[in-house]
């Protein structure tokens, strides 16, 4: 149940900053039914689900993820035009875009792509790595490389990020919760840094009390 009233509240804080006209009571029913298929790995389930959505922004991206990875390359590029006509500054989709224009042998199109999502978002790990694979790909290897090292300051600030809440979870009674938090933290860090040894330290005293 918490579950489902998680997916309906994201549902609606998505739509807040996709569209003016809220989606319709049916829309979320089966948005959360696709999110849920999705979350499980069933990317077919999730496609039949939205396959008739076409006006709520977060449904065609969520559609648009399960084609991709379901490997239908073509349906996934349609979907996510669709997202970003209802939707020109979707950031999510312009990532996707990007990804299956190259996929597709288009480097043009997805460095052109990748470029604009960069002016916006220049912090953001997931398009810096396609950025960088990008530049492999055209022959750039010391461009690669130095998104890479962009990636790499900018994920030890999300398992600063991890970390905190890993405390908060601690404090709330949630131990199991606070060391998965913390074991992605320690594996999101690039180097060793000053914040390992904060991650290692709250690790041992949950562990020293759980048991």
């Amino acid at each position: 149940m918490r579950k489902t009233v998680f997916y309906i509240l994201f549902a609606v804080v998505l739509f807040s900053a996709s569209c003016s006209k809220a989606p319709n009571t049916e829309t979320i029913r089966l948005y959360v039914r696709a999110s849920d298929a999705y979350a499980m790995g069933n990317f077919l389930e999730t496609m039949k689900i939205l396959h008739g959505e076409n006006k709520f922004p977060p449904a065609l991206m969520l559609r648009a993820k399960a084609e991709y990875f379901y490997g239908d390359l073509e349906k996934s590029e349609k979907t996510c035009r669709r997202a970003l006509k209802l939707r020109s500054s979707f950031f999510e989709a312009k990532l996707f875009l990007s990804r299956i224009m190259y996929e597709k042998g288009d480097l043009i199109k997805a460095v052109q792509l990748t470029e604009s999502l960069l002016a916006d978002n220049p912090q953001d790990i997931r398009t810096l790595r396609l950025a960088a694979e990008l530049a492999g790909a055209a022959g750039r290897n010391d461009e690669a490389a130095a998104l890479l090292d962009k990636a790499a300051e900018f994920s030890a600030e999300s398992a600063m990020i991890l970390l905190d809440r890993a405390r908060l979870r601690w404090i709330a009674g949630k131990g199991t919760e606070a060391l998965e938090d913390l074991s992605r933290a320690r594996a999101m860090l690039p180097w060793d840094t000053p914040l390992l040894q904060s991650i290692i330290n709250l690790e041992k005293v949950i562990k020293e009390i759980m048991l």
